[in-house]
């Protein structure tokens, strides 16, 4: 929709003051971003609001169809493709007409069509972008179904020793079974896909927000075919059975573009494959999208404005430090600027970022790697992952020399990662001297918004908080954060929530994921302690002291609003 168009139903229907309006204007326009996708991605409207005060400027009745099943016969009349690239999906029908939901009430020609090819008269109301969403959902039979419909053909596949691997990775019962497969996991925001054989069966899991879910079991004769198809998707040897792989290969859509990072392993019933999927047609989230808190987040944006110094990130695998830190180098991404990196693996490409990709086997290290950018006149420089005592002092002297380095480290929380960069051989007063901030997050599951529901805690649940936290505490953090109104409440009176489970949401009750922070500032005092060889008891003190908000803390708080559930914070600080 234009913009001035837009503009003009927001202004006459009041749902923004002018100033908030055009500075939104402003802002989608520096972003290259539609001004309808814009307010919705930065919360300023509902998509509720803003699709009804279209239908409202168009005479035209608005229809949410978000929790909607639609009728098999119905859904199909309009055609899969024609809803994905029009955005119009048919929600009922009779004899004589056919109602259409749409984001684009002046779409004329496609209404006119769909009249002529189902005879029918159609009535069109206004819907939202989650609507024809989940209308598009349902084209997608279950995952079981669609399995079981294929694997009914591979009864036709001949034993393994039948066919050449490159001919059985060519049948099509197989291009079948890895296309869906491939499919349902960029459907359901996998991360990974695991394919594992056993005895007398192959199975495949998903994991999804951050758990593995098994979703099929298929016959042992697809094993060498699904193998051997995804080994030449990946360019690997098909014929190499006895030693791992490592490959790459890329799907592209209009809606999306996803690389799929695939690793092949020998083990004791074949080969496993896991294919990590990495989505290159995500936006990068800004620092407020990540989910910090007001005072952890004003610390962070003054600490990326330093021009040299060490921003570490820690965490275990999978606990979104890649994301964080794309995100950082995102906003440092200036014409004025040379910003290098080295990673393993280069996981999202970043347009005027200079990538490169250690290869151990060559004698590219992290530590070669980074000798090697200081001498590019770098200005920021981002290290995958800080491994080893070499790459650790090479990366402090060049912070030391005038660079802002950001890097990661395997630690579980944001002050052990002091004492490892001396273990690792750092001098305490290069750590000191050079180490701006450490972060340390996981990744909590949110809790699904279309089941949602409140609920206080039951006796035996406080007792046993009290045995993992200090429940008075978190409490008192709470009353500064804003998030309760006194400490003395006592907790079991506090509301907390949790998803009922729904079919958004497959009666898991959460949705998507969401970081827990904990950022230690290396101020004054942390210095001194550092310089003092001060104890890792002595540097939670000091950033107790100077009002650190811990992960767990962090984590409570975002249940306290609704975000996450207790029982997520628990499982990962507590892991």
């Amino acid at each position: 929709m234009k913009t001035k168009v837009l503009a003009k139903i927001i202004t006459d229907a009041n749902l923004l003051a002018p100033d908030q309006l055009n500075s939104a204007i402003a802002s989608a326009e520096q972003q290259n971003s539609e001004l309808e996708h814009f307010l919705i991605e930065e919360n300023l409207l509902s998509e509720n609001v803003l699709y009804e005060a279209i239908a409202n400027y168009y005479k035209l009745p608005f229809v949410d169809l978000k929790q909607s099943t639609i009728r098999k016969d119905v859904l199909e009349a309009v055609p899969e493709p024609l809803v994905q690239v029009h955005q119009v999906v048919a929600y009922d029908m009779d004899t004589k007409k056919i109602k259409l939901a749409t984001l684009d009430p002046r779409d004329l020609q496609t209404f006119e069509f769909i009249k002529k090819k189902t005879g029918l008269n159609p009535e069109i109301s206004i819907t939202t972008p989650s609507s024809i969403k989940n209308a598009l959902s349902q084209f997608h039979k279950g995952l079981s179904a669609t399995f079981k419909e294929i694997t009914k053909e591979t009864e036709s596949i001949e034993a393994e020793g039948g066919k050449k691997l490159s001919e059985l990775a060519e049948d099509l019962p197989i291009v079948r079974i890895v296309d869906s497969m491939l499919e349902y996991a960029i459907f359901e925001n996998a991360s990974d896909i695991h394919i594992e054989p056993q005895e007398n069966d192959l199975i495949v899991r998903y994991r999804i927000d951050g758990r593995l879910k098994q979703v099929m079991t298929l016959p042992k004769n697809t094993q060498s075919g699904i193998i051997a198809r995804i080994k030449i998707l990946s360019n690997l040897k098909i014929d190499e059975h006895r030693l791992p792989q490592d490959g790459r290969f890329t799907i592209t859509s209009k809606d999306y573009k996803v690389a799929f990072r695939v690793s092949i392993l020998p083990v004791y019933d074949g080969e496993k494959a896991v294919l990590r999927l990495l989505n290159e047609s995500a936006q990068v989230l800004t620092l407020e999208q990540l989910g910090l808190q007001p005072r952890p987040l004003e610390i962070l944006k003054r600490n990326i404005k330093k021009p040299h110094g060490i921003i570490l990130v820690t965490g275990p695998t999978g606990s979104g430090k890649t994301t964080t830190l794309y995100t950082v180098l995102n906003i440092l991404n200036k014409p004025e600027v040379n910003i290098s990196t080295v990673e393993d693996p280069i996981e999202y490409r970043m347009p005027k970022i200079n990538q490169s990709q250690v290869s151990p086997k060559i004698g590219f290290t992290f530590a070669n790697g980074l000798r090697s950018l200081l001498r590019q006149d770098p200005n920021i420089i981002m290290v995958g992952e800080i491994r080893d005592n070499e790459t650790a002092e090479i990366a402090a002297n060049a912070a030391m020399t005038g660079h802002l380095v950001l890097s990661t480290l395997h630690t579980n929380d944001a002050v052990t990662a002091l004492p490892r960069l001396g273990e690792m051989g750092v001098p305490s007063f290069l750590i000191a001297s050079t180490t701006n901030i450490l972060m340390a997050q996981r990744l909590v599951r949110k809790i699904c918004l279309h089941c949602i529901q409140s609920y206080t805690l039951s006796k035996a649940a406080v007792e046993d908080l009290n045995k993992q936290f200090n429940v008075e505490y978190i409490l008192k953090t709470l009353e500064r954060e804003g998030a309760i109104m006194s400490a003395a409440t006592p907790i079991e009176s506090l509301l907390f929530y949790r998803g009922k489970g729904c079919k958004q949401c497959n009666h898991e009750g959460y949705k998507g994921r969401i970081g827990i922070y904990e950022i230690l500032e290396v101020t004054h005092e942390v210095a001194d302690l550092i310089l003092n060889k001060g104890t890792t008891e002595d540097l939670r003190r000091a950033a107790q002291k100077q009002g650190m908000l811990t992960m767990a803390e962090d984590g409570f708080i975002k249940a306290k609003y609704g975000i996450t559930t207790i029982e997520e914070v628990l499982r990962v600080t507590k892991e």
